[in-house]
């Protein structure tokens, strides 16, 4: 629950500030970037909530990273941190693609700027993989999850599903499928926040069903 809290403006927008012209592809190549930031550096949200971050920010319009930050900066100080996130990851690509596109032109056809360009892309590949591959880890933790995702990647591959319409089949399939564990008995464990107010603002505890609360 966001809460304004001033002193963290400054932090949130530098933070943003730094990763936004070095994640070059933008989107899910400054996912890696991003949760080395905030979570293992920072410490500001948990694995577990970055995951959430990244799959609310995936669903809504716009770019994800901008979304991810947004998310990130209402967590920690509420609309103005929101706002300080957003101004920090956009800011920077702005400036350097108004001066790049001033200066294309003129080096376009550079053999020089082509081969970097190549090693461009494959590292943006790598970053793209390493994202999914981090976030693979903390979504699917059984066989339920895993065969969800294998599907939903068949279904994106061989037969070309919309990216929205497979978002919305696998929030459906998701409560499907946790209703049928429920029916036959099967073990379910799900993530539930608790949000408690203090004197500072809120904090947020995640547990699980069956932790004794």
């Amino acid at each position: 629950m966001g809460s304004i809290k001033w002193g963290q403006l400054a932090p949130i927008f530098w933070t943003f500030f730094k990763i936004s012209p070095v994640t070059f592809g933008g989107g899910y190549a400054m996912i890696p970037v991003i949760e080395e930031e905030v979570v293992a550096k920072r410490k500001w949200i948990s694995s577990e909530e970055m995951l959430d971050v990244l799959s609310i920010a995936g669903s809504a319009p716009g770019g994800i990273g901008v979304n991810a930050a947004a998310f990130i900066g209402y967590r920690l100080a509420g609309i103005a941190g929101a706002s300080a996130a957003v101004l920090g990851i956009g800011l920077p690509t702005f400036l350097i693609i108004f001066i790049f596109s001033l200066v294309l032109g003129l080096f376009r056809s550079n053999p020089m700027v082509e081969a970097a360009f190549k090693g461009i892309h494959a590292a943006v590949i790598a970053l793209i993989v390493i994202a999914a591959y981090r976030m693979g880890k903390s979504a699917v933790k059984d066989k339920t999850t895993l065969v969800t995702a294998i599907v939903a990647l068949l279904l994106l591959i061989d037969f070309n599903v919309h990216p929205i319409l497979m978002i919305v089949l696998g929030l459906f399939v998701g409560v499907v499928l946790v209703q049928f564990k429920v029916w036959f008995g099967m073990e379910v464990k799900q993530k539930k926040v608790r949000v408690t107010k203090t004197t500072s603002g809120y904090t947020v505890d995640d547990y699980f069903i069956g932790d004794g609360i």
